[in-house]
């Protein structure tokens, strides 16, 4: 069960992944001075992002019910302020020297700042579990890990209209939109396998790891665009 959860961010790792696409040496200045603008301001975003996703996956590994609760607590706040801050950076570069660049902002800005809302509303639901009634916060997890993977969906969509053409030809060539690695280590995964919150245990496997069955093609295929 933990195993959706940490799988749904894995795939929300290539949230800005999504915006390298081939790079080449065309393409204005004005271009590269927009995406200049965005990727600077991007990422220590991007760097909060990974920071959440390790912290959520790692307690996952092996944490007590209310260890995971108030670490996927914090970090579905966490993506949900780097959204914001996402989208208040493409909204200040102004708009993308591009012809449809107006339109392509205004999406951008406003599908970041829905999955952002959307981030906190399973902060909400995180914060409603009962740690101490393991069936239930187990199963609350697993509909948890549900709603993830379809905002993290959203998630790489908010950006993928900016990807391409010049706009991402640009973008892929700045240092700021590249992923970032966690700077907060890995916990060693002591958990035995098939161990879960359900079977009375008090090590509850986040719900982080239960999506990313699905979530992890669409990773690794980000991580060829590096």
């Amino acid at each position: 069960m933990n195993k959706k959860l940490a799988a749904a961010l894995s795939g929300g790792a290539v949230l800005v992944l999504t915006l390298s696409g081939c790079s080449d040496d065309s393409g204005d200045e004005q271009v590269n001075a927009w995406a200049g603008k965005v990727c600077d301001q991007a990422q220590p975003q991007i760097q909060k992002r990974a920071d959440a996703q390790q912290v959520i996956i790692s307690t996952a590994a092996d944490g007590k019910p209310a260890d995971v609760q108030t670490a996927d607590s914090k970090a579905f706040q966490d993506i949900a302020d780097a959204n914001r801050s996402l989208a208040k950076g493409i909204e200040s570069a102004g708009e993308p020297p591009v012809e449809g660049g107006k339109q392509l902002q205004q999406d951008a800005v406003k599908e970041l700042t829905a999955t952002a809302t959307a981030y906190e509303g399973l902060k909400k639901q995180v914060d409603g579990l009962d740690p101490k009634d393991q069936k239930r916060f187990a199963d609350g997890l697993n509909t948890i890990a549900t709603g993830l993977a379809k905002i993290e969906k959203m998630d790489q969509d908010a950006l993928g209209k900016l990807s391409s053409g010049r706009l991402g030809q640009a973008m892929a060539k700045q240092p700021g939109c590249q992923k970032a690695k966690a700077s907060i280590a890995p916990t060693p995964q002591s958990a035995k396998p098939g161990s879960d919150a359900s079977t009375g245990s008090d090590k509850a496997p986040s719900a982080a790891a239960s999506a990313s069955a699905s979530a992890a093609p669409s990773a690794s295929k980000g991580e060829d665009k590096e």
